[in-house]
């Protein structure tokens, strides 16, 4: 059942499915179809998010078990509405001591059934690399006991709780006898080590750089079987009817895996009184630039990444792309372009992160190459150098079995082979092109190079995410609005026609993809990114105001490097809290707490003047003083109130973004997504800010005013999607040609089926003529000569142009259904 809108809700011991279930009557008046839940299966005990599983074939006890899930089924169902969940394939939570199949695997070794299920190199003892300290030193401390009971298990730290194996339950060395700890140490079917050691000797795959969740091997039908039993068993009794895919680029063969529970799904028979078929499957997947999700993998779509990246470049204003440039590079001091940020980072994380699981891949790609005729005789150093290249400059989060090849995936690799010869040492570049060859060789070759490629795509995805997303995205701050998941942040903007061809192929390959705007792991809310984008029109306003606040905050005597200073004030801007006056001390202090919790993640991950492996508690605490007396109306008033009165100048500006975002998600072709809470205004930062809880006392008052212009807004089209359900989820896609003098300040098109036509129109780009009033559209005579062309009947009268000053008149928003 593809749904017509859904509604994000993260599930936690503080929201369980009780709290969703109170307010399911207000997310039915908005006009939701179906709650999308983050993953309710069991997680670690306390988990604030769900996708540290530790048991997938039982529902959250936390969240109040299966009879609760029943219970918020029974109520959506009452409102004709659905339930979509996460799934988390990849990997499981192995953190503690309360995955079982983890510890069967640690008392049992290879021996244990679930041996396989964990994507371990059983060349050597599984590292579990969880000690402050070398082994020697943290025996010597006598941070390792023995525990007696129930059943003899080690203690590390009085923290970490591991199993002994059978064998040695009845020949435990006595208290105090260190080598008799050691000798028990040595016997079990694990190695503990320093924590300090995981990226370089690290024997089983993880999710990126976490240490606490081990990647399973879903390409065995077995740990498949096992890990989806629930799933099937909710989708048959008519409990769920989709699931979202949390991160399918770590799994061996998403293509095999996705197409295999699509036929699961669809041969599932339901109950006659739910929903029919087919399940709704999306996936979280980050699409490069260019790059298409394959069909062959039967799914719906995305998670809606790529559509939030979209329309977040669409309303930026390409006018203000050179001086917002100039301008980071003169203030920050950093000279570095996006893509060579990039770069830097993608050679320091390849080297600092991900050096053991590199080597593996490196030495199958050496034997492998030593088996073949085209490549005997080449050196490993030869292969390391040219798989290490490839890392550099691969574009996409990875490649994908022939089978499962997009139509986007020659060109791509022609971008690699373009950008790796920089690179390539002089006469290797043959073996560059050897490799990217057997990346696309038929699956059914030669065992070897299929695991050689297995590793080399698995290895590609987290590259991409700490090194871009979690490094570069923090140390390049031109524009804040354009670093999110899934953006090209050395990109400012887009055409208009580059967005209008996005559209044509959803609708025409992937009309159920979901349309995102916000997420549990956005970098910052969506109405910071649209507030922020009004930046990219008045560059030259924004750098008069910035270096009024650097001097009314005293920022060169700070301490505060410049960089980390600029990214500080448009942060400031960008989430500052609506209702949140330059004299509210307490509201100053709350919001204080949360910017330094901001900071100090973003000082981190961009690993220059602090990192979550070696913290520079000094410079933390001067960035965060920093912020606290500038939050302090006591000590920066004059500096407060400029910050508010440049807020005041873009009111209308940054509203007229905010509705623009709304309506463009709500009538595109794909199916929208409202992360919880995001009805209203978002100024969230990075999680955890972004998982805060939602006040729905709050939006259910304010739903039945019409009062607030962005909840208006999505419950006016939320209640259209709902009447026409299959205009929008069906409807094609035409552009509309806009002429005139503001031609660049329109975008619009129909939607159209079986004789309804949706007329949409919506005024972006328009922050100069904005500024300093509180009205979202330009008053009529600025719009001069702008007309809106179509096909027939898209205007009052048939075939007639609309006028811009004329539907723009007080909403930057026209919205028409003809029937």
């Amino acid at each position: 059942m593809t749904p017509h809108a859904t509604y994000r809700l993260q599930l936690h011991e503080g929201f369980p499915f009780s709290a969703a279930e109170a307010v399911v009557p207000y997310l039915a008046d908005l006009g939701i179809s179906h709650v999308y839940a983050s993953p309710i299966t069991t997680a670690r005990p306390g988990s604030a998010h769900g996708y540290d599983v530790i048991d997938p074939t039982a529902v959250n006890p936390e969240l109040g078990g299966e009879a609760a899930l029943r219970s918020l089924v029974a109520t959506l169902r009452a409102k004709g509405m659905g339930l979509i969940i996460d799934i988390v394939p990849n990997h499981m939570g192995v953190a503690g001591n309360e995955n079982a199949w983890w510890n069967h695997v640690l008392r049992h070794g290879e021996a244990s059934p679930y041996a396989r299920f964990f994507d371990i190199d059983w060349s050597a003892k599984p590292l579990l690399p969880i000690l402050g300290a070398r082994l020697e030193d943290t025996l010597a401390a006598g941070d390792i006991a023995i525990r007696r009971e129930p059943e003899p298990y080690l203690s590390i730290y009085n923290e970490h709780d591991l199993p002994i194996r059978p064998e040695d339950h009845a020949n435990l060395p006595a208290e105090g006898d260190r080598d008799g700890l050691a000798a028990l140490l040595e016997r079990q079917h694990y190695q503990l080590g320093w924590w300090r050691t995981a990226d370089d000797e690290l024997n089983w795959r993880r999710f990126f750089t976490i240490s606490e969740l081990a990647g399973l091997r879903q390409e065995d039908s077995a740990v498949f079987g096992e890990t989806h039993a629930l799933v099937f068993q909710l989708y048959g009794e008519g409990l769920i009817d989709g699931v979202r895919i949390d991160h399918v680029d770590g799994l061996a063969d998403p293509g095999g895996y996705l197409r295999t529970l699509r036929g699961r799904l669809d041969a599932i028979e339901r109950p006659a009184d739910t929903p029919p078929g087919p399940a709704y499957i999306v996936v979280e997947k980050i699409l490069g630039p260019g790059e298409r999700l394959p069909e062959s993998w039967q799914t719906d779509g995305t998670s809606g990444y790529d559509f939030m990246e979209e329309v977040s470049a669409l309303l930026h204003d390409p006018a203000g792309e050179e001086s917002l440039t100039q301008l980071w590079h003169d203030f920050s001091g950093r000279t570095l372009s996006y893509h060579q940020e990039e770069l830097l980072a993608r050679q320091q994380l390849l080297s600092w992160s991900f050096d053991g699981q590199f080597r593996g891949c490196a030495e199958l790609f050496a034997t492998f190459a030593a088996s073949r005729p085209e490549s005997r005789g080449w050196t490993s150093g030869m292969l390391r150098r040219a798989l290490e290249r490839l890392l550099w400059v691969f574009p996409v989060y990875r490649t994908y079995r022939p089978e499962d090849e997009a139509p986007s995936q020659p060109a791509m690799l022609d971008a690699v082979r373009a950008a790796v010869t920089l690179h390539s040492p002089p006469g290797e570049q043959e073996v560059v092109e050897q490799v990217l060859d057997w990346l696309m060789e038929p699956s059914a070759g030669d065992p070897l190079l299929q695991t050689a490629r297995r590793r080399f795509q698995q290895l590609t995805a987290p590259i991409a995410a700490k090194a871009v997303e979690d490094t570069a995205f923090y140390r390049y701050g031109r524009l804040l609005s354009r670093n999110d998941v899934g953006f090209n942040a050395g990109l400012l903007t887009q055409p208009i026609e580059q967005f209008h061809r996005g559209c044509e192929v959803r609708a025409r390959d992937f009309p159920g993809s979901m349309l995102a705007t916000a997420t549990h792991d956005h970098k910052r809310g969506e109405d910071v990114r649209a507030r922020l984008a009004v930046l990219s029109g008045l560059p030259e306003e924004w750098r008069a105001e910035i270096t009024g606040w650097d001097w009314l905050a005293g920022g060169e005597r700070s301490g505060v490097h410049p960089a980390d200073r600029y990214m500080f004030y448009q942060t400031l801007l960008g989430a500052w809290p609506e209702a949140l006056l330059p004299g509210d001390a307490e509201g100053l202090k709350d919001f204080a707490a949360r910017i330094v919790a901001w900071q100090d993640k973003a000082l981190r991950e961009a690993k220059l003047r602090s990192s979550w492996e070696s913290p520079d508690e000094a410079y933390e605490r001067i960035c965060a003083e920093m912020v606290e007396k500038l939050l302090d109306p006591g000590e920066s008033g004059p500096f407060l109130d400029a910050v508010h009165a440049f807020l005041g100048r873009l009111q209308g500006a940054c509203m007229a973004n905010v509705l623009a975002q709304v309506a463009l998600k709500l009538t595109v072709p794909g199916i929208p997504d409202t992360y919880q809470g995001c009805e209203l205004e978002d100024y969230s930062l990075v999680d955890p800010d972004n998982r805060r809880p939602v006040d729905y006392t709050r939006r259910i008052d304010l739903l039945g005013t019409g009062e607030h212009p962005k909840l208006a807004l999505t419950r006016q089209l939320l209640g259209l999607r709902r009447e026409q359900p299959d205009l929008f989820v069906q409807g094609a896609y035409e552009p509309l040609e806009v002429k005139g003098a503001r031609a660049e300040s329109v975008i619009a098109y129909t939607r159209a089926q079986e004789g309804k036509t949706l007329t949409c129109a919506i005024a972006i780009r328009c922050a100069p003529a904005l500024l300093d009033g509180v009205e979202t559209v330009p008053p009529a005579d600025w719009w001069e000569d702008t007309q809106i062309l179509g096909p027939e009947g898209t205007g009052e009268g048939s075939g007639e142009p609309l006028e811009a000053a004329a539907i723009f008149a007080g909403t930057p928003v026209y919205v028409a259904l003809s029937l």
